[in-house]
């Protein structure tokens, strides 16, 4: 479910894919049974693509990943985290507009 331009992560390359990332990180904590997480796919999508080589975009399945989600405190999805310098500077719970999305990541550049 991810496209060209979203890596698909999870417990054992978080770490090195995330925290040690040289450029800040869009992750989408998502699940394939969760309506919300695929009605805001397409906007993540265009939002990867749209600002590819200046932040990382990537999905991570709860349900396969439950220790990356249980540290982040993720209880309910989708929920969106952004990461620079290994640290959460913007969180985004439940599907929101594009624009939402967009706004969260500009502030991490």
């Amino acid at each position: 479910m991810a496209g060209a331009d979203i890596m698909t992560i999870g417990d054992g390359d978080f770490d090195k894919e995330v925290l040690k990332s040289d450029t800040p990180v869009l992750v989408d904590f998502w699940a394939t049974w969760c309506a919300p997480c695929r009605a805001i796919a397409p906007a993540i999508e265009e939002l990867a693509s749209q600002y590819k080589g200046k932040v990382k975009v990537a999905k991570l399945n709860v349900d396969d990943n439950q220790d990356t989600a249980q540290t982040y405190g993720i209880r309910s999805i989708p929920t969106l985290l952004v990461f620079k310098g290994g640290k959460v500077v913007g969180t985004i719970v439940g599907a929101v507009p594009k624009g939402r999305i967009e706004a969260e990541i500009t502030k991490s550049l």
